[in-house]
């Protein structure tokens, strides 16, 4: 074993059936180094990583009533979890997010015909109380936008008027419109987070650079910079002053707050 090697938990892959992306499907992609539009840092630790193309993945799964069967499982770069390749009925080709435990072969359908079975997409009014959940919309018909990392999932706890009460990843209890659609069962590639990179270019191919640390820089640096000998630097915060623990950074007037149950566990 070599030392790189030595301590690297990774994954085996066992899962994915191809090896190419469906072309149709593809753009090209574009690296940012961490740059904005003037060409200035604006996320440090980034740069560099392997060449990627962008997946096209439906999260609208609007295409209802009409079943489709699963091609292939695959490997994303863009995002943690796998994804799947559909082919409908009438030969239109489109990519998900791969549920749990889904093979090649599968059926799969949304709308109101869609029973709760893993991978299909319902009406969060139609979803059996107390369901597995993921890829759920928070604005009806624009598409999945939580519960969608490797592993994840969300629980349906109950229904209140024109809202369903979900228990999120994150711990926090909200109110969606029961108008919103949401996919059965959870996220693929469930093991992601038990990864170990065991060495530094592995980090490196997926774009990350080396992260300095705040206390070992100069006060001209960063705020927890300077002291005579190793100084722990005072209250732990970003390079541009924002607090790491226990500072608000959500807006008190923001328009959901008000269907937010119980926030997130800390």
């Amino acid at each position: 074993m070599t030392p790189g090697l030595r301590h690297r938990v990774s994954n085996t892959y066992e899962e994915l059936t191809a090896s190419k992306p469906e072309k149709s499907l593809t753009v090209g992609l574009k690296k940012t180094g961490g740059r904005n539009s003037q060409g200035r840092m604006t996320v440090r630790n980034r740069g560099g990583g392997h060449k990627r193309r962008y997946r096209i993945i439906d999260f609208k799964r609007n295409k209802d009533g009409m079943a489709a069967t699963v091609k292939t499982i695959e490997y994303d770069p863009n995002r943690s979890a796998y994804i799947a390749l559909l082919e409908y009925e009438d030969g239109e080709k489109r990519y998900i997010l791969a549920p749990d435990k889904i093979k090649v072969g599968d059926n799969i359908m949304s709308g109101t015909k869609a029973t709760p079975d893993a991978g299909h997409t319902m009406f969060l009014k139609t979803i059996p109380l107390g369901a597995t959940i993921h890829a759920v919309e928070m604005q009806p018909g624009k598409g999945a936008a939580m519960a969608r990392s490797a592993g994840t999932y969300a629980e349906l706890q109950g229904r209140e008027g024109k809202y369903a009460i979900l228990k999120l990843p994150s711990g926090e209890t909200r109110r969606i419109l029961l108008t919103c659609r949401a996919t059965i069962g959870r996220v693929s590639n469930v093991d992601h987070s038990l990864q170990i990179m065991g060495k530094a270019g592995r980090n490196r191919w997926n774009g990350r650079r080396p992260r300095v640390r705040g206390v070992a820089m100069n006060p001209v640096d960063h705020p927890m910079g300077g002291g005579e000998g190793r100084s722990s630097g005072g209250h732990p915060r970003s390079r541009t002053g924002i607090m790491a623990k226990g500072q608000k950074t959500r807006n008190k007037k923001k328009p959901s707050n008000k269907l937010i149950i119980s926030k997130r566990t800390k």
